[in-house]
């Protein structure tokens, strides 16, 4: 991306424009063979540019556009806490309830760490489990386990450090997490998500999982590289998962869920979805993530919020996610000083090619 980056640099320095955006990712399609992506940028509450590049199947060639669905996979999982934040806002939890209160069969592999176990631990990947535990419990698709079996089975889960003092990536607790929205409101967790959360959004071509899509004209196929050819493969429909990885929707509707988080939690003229306090406590450093200060962003820190990722670039503040499932990888990133926000959904699971495009496009506003 040399042309790029000469074409930010000096004193010409100017915002990344739409024709290079496109050279970008179609460039990036033939990099990294991926066969479809769609882009968003979103800038000062408004939706700059929002397109679809490539296919959404090789199987079909059809493209893609702006609309196109995309199983946003972790990216869900900050709709999870902002499902709870809801709830916390009209006093039916705390974030720092014991999870037993809502799930008195809830037990981890210690009884300490069952008594103590917070709704706040649920999100913040510090458990004391490792790296992925349990995951098999969910991947790869086929299996018959229930949200009820997972729970049971946690307290056979053997921690592999303290509870509390280092950071692994958990998947199970976000599911947890769900039956906690389920139980305090009353919803099952897709229900919540898509009432309380997509449709005052207007959303309205998402939803929380693929099996609960109205519509699925306009969705890709996932595909994985296989002996040195692209291949499309099935898609993952365990909706055990969902709370953690489930939901599908499209650039033009992310966008909405970005500029609302960006207007901390404000959506239109009267939508408040959950209060500034709250935001703010999902954008707060929760558990210590490890971090290496290398150019040319420099990020002094790095750090799991509430369903974020936090960190710095060059004295921007960014908070972001990546999401992963079979055949699909995606990324949110925002950097709330400069009022932006940039998604980019992918139907190949190569992280390179959505880091090539977000991080392009945020260099052009960092210099």
């Amino acid at each position: 991306f040399l042309s790029l980056t000469l074409a930010f640099s000096g004193s010409a320095f100017s915002q990344i424009t739409p024709a290079q955006i496109d050279d970008l990712v179609e460039r990036t399609l033939k990099t990294f063979d991926v066969p479809g992506i769609a882009v968003a940028i979103v800038k000062d509450g408004k939706v700059i540019h929002a397109k679809g590049y490539g296919v959404k199947s090789i199987l079909t060639n059809a493209p893609v556009d702006e609309n196109t669905l995309f199983g946003i996979a972790s990216n869900s999982k900050a709709f999870t806490t902002a499902a709870l934040a809801m709830l916390v806002d009209e006093g039916k939890l705390n974030w720092d309830d014991k999870v037993t209160q809502y799930i008195p069969e809830f037990k981890m592999y210690d009884d300490y760490v069952t008594k103590e176990f917070t709704i706040r631990d649920l999100l913040t990947h510090r458990s004391g489990l490792g790296l992925g535990a349990g995951d098999l419990m969910i991947w790869p698709d086929g299996n018959n386990f229930t949200t009820h079996d997972i729970i049971t089975n946690l307290q056979f889960l053997k921690p592999v450090s303290a509870f509390r003092t280092k950071y692994d990536y958990d998947n199970l607790l976000y599911i947890v997490a769900g039956e906690v929205i389920h139980r305090a409101s009353g919803l099952s967790w897709g229900d919540f998500i898509e009432n309380r959360i997509m449709k005052p959004l207007e959303m309205n071509q998402s939803a929380a999982a693929f099996l609960r899509l109205k519509d699925t004209s306009n969705v890709i196929m996932p595909h994985v590289p296989t002996d040195g050819k692209l291949k499309a493969i099935g898609r993952y429909k365990n909706n055990v998962f969902d709370p953690a990885a489930g939901i599908y929707s499209s650039v033009n509707d992310l966008s909405k869920w970005v500029i609302m988080q960006l207007q901390a939690g404000k959506y239109g003229a009267d939508k408040q979805m959950f209060s500034k306090k709250q935001h703010a406590e999902m954008w707060t450093a929760q558990t210590i993530m490890p971090n290496k200060t290398n150019a040319p962003y420099f990020s002094h820190f790095k750090s799991y919020g509430l369903g974020w990722q936090l960190t710095e670039v060059k004295g921007n503040f960014q908070v972001s996610h990546t999401g992963g499932l079979d055949g699909i990888v995606t990324q949110v990133t925002m950097l709330p000083e400069l009022n932006l926000g940039i998604i980019v959904l992918t139907n190949q699971q190569s992280g390179a090619a959505f880091n090539a495009i977000s991080n392009t496009i945020k260099d052009s506003y960092i210099n």
